[in-house]
């Protein structure tokens, strides 16, 4: 698959109107396995092998290389996994209960499972797991951040004690965090595989906990050693790895070719229209209702993003429990004649408005380009500003903007505070609305079964007030060689999960 390039995206925009949708630029669809070229697989020449950074930490909380990362399902596990429906199922975790204000929870371990160098897990090897990953150096501390403190109780062994200084309703949801034993480079974990001590192959354990009821469809995997980027590229296009996480439509997107399938899974990565609600027009509630119909978020997902992305009028994917139709069809829906009507009614024809966008993602600017035509179409005059991040984010910052395309990564509760909180960290439009933060505060205080409503509450508001306007959740990709597996369901940060329903040739 080849990225989309500027100028063909930029001819899209001109050629699409808006609620129509154009072939599939990709060959691929999300959820599904698809390939660029129809042709019959080759045989297999190499076994099944992934990739392997030797010179980076293997460390699943403390690494920051992605096919590291990408390995450590297969060595470590966690509490719980995070599903295709963003729901949590327990993996390490027997059982859990929660105090009634959902600020103390209490997590009870399986029995029976060690490490793979023999190490009982216990709830102070998992205390020190998690609170390593949300220490300063662990990946997880922005995730973690409302956790107060994580503690093993003496005379429970298998129990783990969190306590949040913030109520949450979901917190395992928070917890599909892979526990390792230590902080070495290449800790011992409880996963199904052992790292070999060249550090180059990966074996199936004799003992691991899930083995009687889960058979492993590759009993060693070799890793391939590689050292940049352009090495990961060489080593897939010509057949020597097997299997890839990418982000394709990431800024600088590594860009692969050859014959191979792809795997889709839903992620958290969401995309949004914002608004400058300090001041400027966009203050108005009507006002920015009446701009988000120039949002074709279908148009976007499919043909700017390839179809690497999902259309949702709301701030949570559409896969999520709490995701609703009925608010969703009280969403604004991309119109031109009415967008041109109603911005003659709120006499906006010719107001000047700017719109930011970093320009260092193509896909981002073409959305933001698509935006900006539409509006520019309907009467309005709309300078679309490309900035380079940190002029991006220093534009944000100061506000100097009416509105501007966002992107960031929820978390798997999809708490939207930081966002669109009075206070919240990434709330550039000014957005202060006390009902907003009483009904963001219920969602996440909200036990299990309550979440649907209240986030139906939430969203009435949000539809009514439109302070931003939700365009679509971005879909990560696995890459596999042309016929060489089967049965693949990958979720958002296990892309081998369920991997014992895999078939291998």
């Amino acid at each position: 698959m080849k990225r989309l390039s500027a100028l063909f995206l930029a001819l899209l925009l001109i050629l699409t109107a808006c609620g129509t949708q154009m072939p599939d630029a990709s060959g691929s669809s999300a959820g599904s396995a698809s390939g660029d070229v129809s042709q019959e697989p080759a045989p297999a020449a190499v076994p099944f092998t992934l990739a392997v950074y030797p010179e980076f930490s293997l460390h699943p909380t403390l690494a920051a290389n992605r096919a590291n990362l990408t390995l450590s399902p297969l060595l470590y596990e966690s509490l719980f996994t995070v599903d295709a429906a963003f729901q949590a199922q327990p993996v390490l975790c027997q059982n859990h209960t929660a105090s009634e204000d959902k600020l103390v929870w209490t997590f009870t371990l399986r029995s029976g499972i060690t490490f793979s160098d023999g190490t009982p897990l216990t709830g102070q090897t998992v205390a020190d797991a998690l609170n390593l990953a949300r220490s300063a150096q662990g990946r997880y501390a922005q995730r973690l951040a409302d956790i107060i403190s994580v503690t093993a109780p003496e005379d429970a062994p298998r129990q783990v004690v969190i306590t949040l200084r913030r109520p949450n309703g979901a917190l395992p949801l928070l917890l599909d965090i892979p526990i390792a034993l230590g902080v070495e480079e290449r800790p011992a974990g409880t996963g199904p595989y052992v790292l070999s001590e060249s550090g180059l192959s990966l074996t199936a354990r004799e003992r691991w906990w899930q083995s009687g009821e889960k058979a492993l469809p590759i009993q060693s995997i070799p890793l391939h050693a590689v050292n940049k980027s352009d090495e990961l590229i060489y080593a897939f296009d010509a057949g020597e790895v097997s299997l890839v996480d990418a982000d394709l439509m990431a800024t600088n997107a590594m860009g692969y070719g050859g014959n191979y399938q792809t795997w889709d899974y839903g992620t958290t990565d969401f995309l949004y229209l914002g608004f400058n609600i300090h001041q400027g027009p966009c203050r108005s509630p009507q006002v920015r209702q009446t701009l988000a119909m120039a949002v074709d978020r279908s148009a976007i997902a499919s043909v700017i993003y390839a179809n690497h992305a999902i259309a949702s009028p709301l701030p949570v994917h559409p896969a999520s429990p709490l995701y609703s139709s009925e608010a969703a069809s009280s969403a604004p829906v991309c119109d031109p004649e009415a967008l041109a009507t109603r911005l003659e009614d709120q006499r906006l024809q010719n107001q000047a408005f700017i719109l930011l966008v970093n320009s260092e993602n193509i896909a981002k600017a073409s959305a933001a380009q698509r935006v900006a035509y539409q509006l520019n179409a309907a009467g309005l005059t709309v300078e679309l500003r490309q900035l380079p991040y940190e002029d991006y984010a220093s534009a944000l910052a100061q506000g100097n903007f009416d509105l501007y395309l966002g992107e960031t990564v929820l978390t798997a509760d999809f708490d939207l505070s930081p966002l669109l909180g009075s206070a919240g960290a990434l709330n550039y439009g000014g957005w202060r609305d006390g009902e907003t933060d009483g009904l963001l505060y219920a969602l996440h205080a909200a036990a299990l079964e309550d979440r649907p409503a209240a986030a139906e509450n939430l969203f009435v508001r949000l539809n009514d007030q439109m302070p931003i306007v939700p365009i679509a959740f971005k879909s990560g990709s696995v890459l596999t060689q042309w016929g060489r597996l089967t049965g693949l369901s990958p979720v958002r940060g296990n892309v081998f999960y369920q991997i014992e329903k895999w078939s291998v040739r």
